[in-house]
């Protein structure tokens, strides 16, 4: 279940947001789809002034023991994540220090810590962290070229190929007329090696801080399944996260390095402060 749960996540790191705009006229650029894209999810700059991203929220899935869990995901960059989610009293844990990753499996008390398998390490390393991949791409060495204008959802959406300076390919679906992001694929190793395409859908678009931000990430589904739901109910940004929360949680911690506490702020889930994150 938490392997389902983590590719839920991994992929839905593509943050989007939401804009105006026509793209009925003459057939635009790459560049300029992108640029529209920028500037709908809240502009470059504004994009560069977050160094850390926690959500806040509940995983719904059919694979896992019960209904909705509730998760905290913090991000910081350059591509820093650490995922903990609760269900039945039991906590699990996924960490990720942008270069190795851990994971706890549920359990009570302090369960063993395991490194990340090869096929987990490649895709998290693979990841494109707070911005998504399209967010200063060509200076992250990013390629971006148009496949396209296809049909997302009942919904005229530009079809963009990502190169990653990793390699490999990506697609990036937009709405044609909001210029957000609506679907989100990449490929995964399966743990026989054998390849897979892992696709997120996006939508519940609301404002955080003048960004644009997706409350609600799907991924999975298809004839007859239920997709897995990311349903985010809190943001905060620039929350003071320390880069030993992103480190191997077995290893011993410094001496009055204790993780941030705090109750949570009364503040509304589209526009929450930037202050401690709650444990």
């Amino acid at each position: 279940m938490i392997r389902v749960v983590a590719a839920t996540v991994a992929v839905g790191l593509a943050s989007a947001g939401s804009g105006a705009g026509c793209a009925r006229a003459a057939k635009p650029t790459a560049q300029q789809i992108v640029a529209k894209n920028v500037a709908a999810r809240g502009g470059l700059d504004a994009w560069r002034k977050v160094a850390t991203m926690v959500w806040i929220g509940r995983i719904e899935s059919a694979h896992a023991p019960v209904p909705s869990m509730p998760f905290t995901l913090e991000q910081k960059r350059p591509n820093r994540t650490r995922l903990q989610i609760d269900a039945l009293g039991e906590r699990s844990l996924r960490v990720f220090d942008g270069v190795r990753g851990w994971k706890a499996p549920p359990g009570r008390g302090r369960p063993e810590v395991q490194p990340y398998s090869p096929q987990e390490l490649k895709f998290a390393q693979a990841g494109h962290g707070i911005d998504g991949p399209l967010i200063d791409f060509a200076a992250k060495g990013s390629a971006v070229t148009l496949a396209g204008l296809d049909e997302v959802g009942g919904r005229k959406a530009w079809h963009l190929n990502v190169h990653p300076a990793m390699g490999g390919e990506e697609d990036v679906w937009l709405d044609a007329d909001t210029w957000l992001e609506l679907r989100y694929d990449r490929m995964a190793d399966g743990p026989a090696g054998a390849q897979r395409r892992v696709s997120a859908t996006y939508g519940d678009y609301r404002a955080v801080e003048g960004l644009q931000i997706p409350f609600l990430i799907e991924t999975g589904g298809g004839p007859g399944t239920t997709p897995d739901r990311m349903q985010i109910e809190r943001v905060v940004l620039n929350a003071p996260l320390d880069d030993w929360d992103f480190e191997n949680p077995a290893a011993p911690r410094p001496r009055h390095r204790d993780r941030p506490q705090a109750s949570a702020p009364k503040a509304s889930a589209a526009a929450p402060g930037a202050g401690r994150v709650p444990r």
